[in-house]
């Protein structure tokens, strides 16, 4: 595969170079999103599923759903001085709930109930605290919440004590529109307020001859609040412009200026203040223009054939794409998780919600400005914006180590880190293996001189850049294009190891933007992991002096036991991985049938004579974890703390025809070793043991054993200064005390790295256990992704404070 374009322009650069704002999220409804809103904190969507699906703008988690409608939610309002959200209904209501507490307050009805048909379009008047409604029966109405209103309580409403409603006012009555979700339980929906009802007097009756489908309000400093609305009759009205194009199912209102979305396929301009049509903008021919949203002077039409194109000031098409499978229904412009980071919504048939950034992280001034490659990025106010998106081009770059064709992928995936970690703030570099062995990437992050004398803290940050194989069945997107869906992002490496190294490579970039980086972090990054982390060892021990000093290492390479539940990692499994070769299929039976016995025990000599028994504090913490995970205490024990003996896989030679006697087997055998078993004393002990099981079956044949790879194990130190930094840390972050877990797999670079730097490691897992890691549809939630910098940042503030034990 060709290198990425990102490797040769601007890190930061986004695809608006090319037009076209960057997918950032996507949110799958259950039916066709008909409309948006948005606060400052949650996303609201009206569908045809009757309710409010409300989904967290930080996280895109699905935080709630607003129950009460009957009908399809078709329009949806936001207030943002009252933080109310208005919702209009097939049902014939208009609700409105507090987006504060998630809670409903009112019911307003209609004048004439439900002869006002389904209710199409809302507009909110800050100026004059009044909504109003654009009807099926061609009425326009408005309820004024100024006015002296005299609600009935839900209580009273329900208990049929009201003989009669005051004006403004009305009883709680059934919809006309009897499609109700099977999958909600209206039974246990919280009751609203109070019912209101719109009067008489707030009524315009025939304000067009057709289904009014928008509105929009026009402050003027003379004449002051202006409801434009447009209709199925061809109308705008305001000064009765006459679009003669068909319905007009979309309104936009920008100082002057109204632009109307039309049925035929093009958009109306028209100039209030001189009464006239001055531009025609033909988006699609004969394409119903059906829904638009304006930020500064760009427009955005989105259309039924599921384009949304962008045009300028000056009516140019600055971009055009396909956002949706289907008709592009609804769409709201709203800042993201920073004022300043504006973004792009879009619903549509196809039942997904679609998140598109309008604003992109800034330029670093060391791309490509001839500045010092050391000056730092200006990342404070997009910081999680980096981060997503730096990993969006990561994970494109197809970094699989094994594959011999992705070599060249791999060096330009380390280029690509070297260039990242330098543009956040690192003075970086590619250290060589050796031939034929992708580079490591060491980068350097030095802090804040301490006052004191004391040295600076120095913490190395491990994590390893290539990744698995993807073949893509299995996959609901392409795993080298990273996808956000509904919280959570897909893609190969997201998880396992590529976004926890941008997550801490972030966290160090703020702390030092903020000069609150009191520690020198060192990342070391390796490209062979998954083949094994060939070489590392040697190349690490080569350029010691040139990583330096270093006091902790800190590792982000697994997943949590749970979903919801933070954890960290104190314990590895070690592992000898031999390949055995027998010339006959019956002898290599008869050769594995010797390892265990009928009790699945290794009967390797002395295997379990220095194997740590099981004190009381693990029983009780594997009690509590199995509570937690409902997987049985003797599993959770098994699989992390005691050894075991796995046959991975067996190969014949020859034709593999099943009436052809193989010449040779080949088998795979490893063994997983626990503290305090020795690693050298294990290997040597289990290929004596198949050499002598081998001639006690007199075979005239050769066995031939062949020991490719061993870890050692790994235990973390639980009461030590940086253990319990890292647990404080997390505690803080989550709310609550994190799992102390181990893992039954093994990270060679964990213990020859603490051997080597003389100093105790620590493991903070990002992930959760449903993260797919090697898996199809691999993911990690974005909320565990940023809550995972931010760990990192309080423990590193927590270090740099207090610098080493020696120092404390």
């Amino acid at each position: 595969m060709a290198p990425h374009p990102s490797l040769s322009r601007d890190l930061w650069q986004s695809d608006a170079s090319t037009g076209i704002p960057r997918e950032l999220h996507a949110l799958r409804e259950v039916r066709s999103v008909l409309s948006l809103a948005a606060s400052d904190l949650y996303i609201f969507c009206g569908s045809q599923s009757q309710d409010i699906p409300v989904w967290d703008k930080q996280t895109f988690r699905l935080k709630d759903s607003l129950v009460g409608h009957t009908g399809a939610v078709l329009a949806l309002e936001y207030a943002e001085e009252k933080e109310f959200l208005f919702s209009a209904s097939g049902d014939s209501t208009v609700r409105i709930w507090s987006t504060s507490t998630l809670t409903p307050i009112y019911v307003l009805s209609p004048y004439l109930d439900t002869g006002a048909g389904d209710l199409f379009s809302l507009a909110w008047s800050r100026s004059l605290q009044t909504i109003y409604v654009g009807c099926q029966n061609t009425s326009v109405q408005w309820y004024d919440f100024n006015s002296e209103q005299h609600p009935v309580s839900a209580a009273s409403a329900q208990s049929g004590g009201i003989q009669a409603a005051p004006s403004g006012t009305s009883t709680p009555r059934k919809a006309h529109n009897r499609d109700i979700s099977p999958h909600s339980d209206r039974s246990a929906a919280p009751a609203p307020r109070a019912f209101l009802n719109i009067p008489a007097e707030n009524v315009i009756d025939s304000a067009h001859y057709g289904y009014i489908y928008c509105m929009a309000l026009l402050q003027d400093s003379e004449a002051g609040v202006k409801l434009v609305t447009g209709s199925g009759d061809e109308f705008v009205k305001l000064h009765a412009f006459e679009c003669d194009n068909g319905a007009i199912f979309s309104l936009v209102v920008k100082d002057d200026t109204v632009y109307a979305g039309c049925q035929d396929g093009s958009v109306k301009v028209l100039d209030l203040e001189t009464k006239t049509l001055v531009r025609n903008i033909i988006v699609q021919e004969g394409i119903d223009v059906l829904s638009m949203s304006m930020i500064n002077s760009d427009l955005y039409t989105c259309s039924a054939n599921g384009l949304v194109q962008r045009f300028s000031a000056s009516f140019d098409c600055t971009a055009s794409w396909h956002a949706h499978d289907g008709i592009v229904l609804s769409s709201i412009i709203t800042h993201g998780n920073s004022k300043d980071h504006m973004c792009l919504l879009t619903g549509g048939n196809d039942d997904h919600i679609k998140v598109w950034e309008l604003t992109s992280p800034e330029k670093s001034p060391a791309s490509g400005t001839g500045e010092s490659q050391n000056d730092v990025p200006a990342i404070d106010s997009h910081t999680s914006d980096t981060l997503t998106y730096a990993l969006s081009k990561f994970v494109s770059i197809a970094s699989i180590s094994c594959n011999p064709s992705r070599r060249e992928d791999c060096r330009q995936a380390a280029i690509w880190l070297k260039k990242c970690l330098i543009q956040l703030g690192a003075e970086a570099s590619l250290l060589p293996i050796g031939e034929g062995l992708n580079p490591l990437v060491l980068g350097t992050f030095s802090g804040t001189t301490l006052k004191s004398k004391q040295p600076k803290p120095r913490v190395l940050f491990y994590g390893h850049y290539d990744v698995i194989s993807a073949p893509p069945e299995g996959w609901d997107s392409d795993p080298f294009h990273m996808t956000g869906r509904n919280g959570y992002l897909y893609g190969r490496g997201v998880t396992d190891n590529k976004g926890p190294i941008l997550a801490v490579a972030c966290a160090v970039a703020h702390l030092l933007a903020t000069r609150a980086l009191g520690v020198d972090v060192v990342f070391l990054i390796e490209g062979e992991e998954e083949c094994g982390s060939t070489g590392f060892g040697d190349a690490v021990r080569k350029h010691k002096d040139l990583i330096g000093h270093i006091d902790a290492i800190l590792v982000s390479n697994s997943t949590w036991i749970a979903e919801d539940t933070p954890c960290i990692t104190y314990g590895l499994r070690g592992v000898v991985h031999c390949a055995l070769e027998v010339p006959h299929t019956t002898r290599r039976v008869h050769l594995l049938a010797t390892l265990t016995d009928g009790q699945h025990q290794v009967r390797i000599p002395g295997f379990y004579d220095r194997v740590r028994q099981q004190t009381d504090a693990e029983k009780d913490l594997y009690k509590r974890l199995a509570t937690i995970t409902g997987r049985p205490a003797s599993s959770l024990s098994s699989r992390w703390r005691e050894p075991s003996l796995t046959v991975h896989s067996i190969e014949i030679s020859g034709p593999k025809n099943a009436t052809v006697i193989p010449g040779t087997v080949k088998t795979q055998v490893s063994v997983r070793i626990v503290p305090d078993q020795d690693l050298d004393t294990i290997a040597k002990s289990l290929c004596l043991h198949l050499e002598n099981s081998f001639k006690d079956l007199k075979s005239p044949n050769e066995l031939h054993v062949d020991v490719e790879h061993t870890a050692n194990w790994w235990l973390g130190e639980l009461d030590d200064f940086w253990f319990k930094a890292l647990e404080s840390a997390v505690q803080q972050e989550w709310g609550m005390e994190p799992l102390r877990i181990r893992e039954g797999g093994s990270i060679p670079s964990v213990p020859f790295l603490e051997k080597e730097f003389r100093c105790h490691a620590l493991h903070l897992p990002m992930g959760q256990s449903s993260d797919q890691a090697h898996l199809p549809n691999e993911r990690i939630s974005l909320d565990n992704l940023r809550k995972g910098k931010s760990v990192i940042e309080r423990f590193l503030s927590t270090v740099g404070e207090k610098g080493t034990p020696s120092a404390s």
